[in-house]
This record gives structure tokens, sequence and C-alpha cells, in this order.
């Protein structure tokens, strides 16, 4: 092999590896969106990292109800207050550990909202042909590792979500975190 050819050969399998490394994301978050419409479950428990998205979710919550708290309490900042803000955290555990479950989470990517008790507890995961067919996707890299996929529904514009997918090797990639949309 002559040094010409050579250098076409690393070219084009650096090209190859760099375009595989930018794409995969975006297949990832087909086959979760794909496997949430189709409500496979056993799909969706491969492609969403629960412990992380549970703590994810914990963290989001329990900040936005302090923020609420403090902004409903203002300066009173009464013990009254004071004791919501202490069991709250763990009242949100124990809900977010029940109803962050494979059927929620296709709700969730489907529908483009946050999780209700009824996604966890027995309501049908959507089907492809009657939900999720308008909600808008948007993506960007947060890092190298973190690749971001926003939601948003056209009846509900100015609330997005988003999806926060962690890289777990060099091509895989799983659902791990979400930033909630800001409470209207």
């Amino acid at each position: 092999m002559n040094r010409k050819s050579l250098i076409v050969l690393v070219v084009a399998v650096v090209g190859a590896f760099l375009i595989a490394y930018f794409v995969s994301p975006l297949l990832a978050v087909r086959g979760l969106v794909e496997a949430a419409k189709a409500g496979d479950e056993a799909a969706l428990e491969r492609k969403v990292d629960f412990p992380a998205l549970r703590q994810s979710m914990k963290d989001e919550m329990n900040a936005r109800l302090v923020a609420e708290m403090r902004r409903d309490l203002g300066d009173r900042g009464s013990a009254l207050g004071g004791l919501g803000m202490l069991l709250a955290p763990s009242l949100i555990s124990s809900a977010v550990d029940t109803l962050v479950t494979p059927k929620a989470v296709a709700a969730m990517v489907v529908e483009a909202r946050e999780p209700r008790a009824a996604d966890a507890v027995g309501e049908p995961a959507p089907r492809a042909d009657t939900a999720g067919n308008d909600i808008r996707k948007s993506y960007s890299y947060r890092d190298l590792d973190t690749f971001a996929v926003t939601l948003s529904d056209p009846d509900r514009p100015d609330q997005t979500l988003d999806l926060l997918l962690k890289r777990h090797s060099v091509f895989f990639w799983k659902l791990a975190g979400v930033d909630l949309p800001d409470p209207k």
C-alpha cells in the first residue's frame, strides 16, 4: 500500500469515527422515542438509566419546591414553612421513586410533559398512532458526554422539557436526566 492510499484510508476511518461519534446520540433518541411510542417497557429499561433519572427528577423537584416556598413565604419565613422545607425532600423522593417508571418515561417522551401519578399506575403507554406525532424536538450537546433533546408541544409552546442523555460508552447513550419546565 502506498503512502497516498494509507493517508486516504486513515482520513476515511477518522471521518467515519467522527460521524458515528456525533450521530450516535441522535440514533439513541430515535430508539428511545420509538420504544416510548410503542410502549416497549423492556426497550425503555435498556435505554434509560433509571437511578440517574430518578435522582435528576428529585433534584429538579426539590429545587422547584424550595424556590416556590421561598417565593410564597417571602420574608415571613415561618417555623411551619421551615418544617415544610425539611419534610418536602423525603416526600418528593418517595413520590419520584414511585412515579418514574417505564410507562411514565414513555408518556414524558411522547407527550413532552413531566410524569404524573396516572402514568405510573396503569394508564397504558401512548401508542404511535395516537400521541406524540406533533411534538417538536431540538437537539444540542451540553458537553461531549451530555446530549439534550428539547421537547415542546405546539399546544404549550412556552413549556419545554429537556431530556438529558449521558454517554455510557463511545457510541452508547442512555436517558439519565431531565430539566423540567418552569411551573406556570
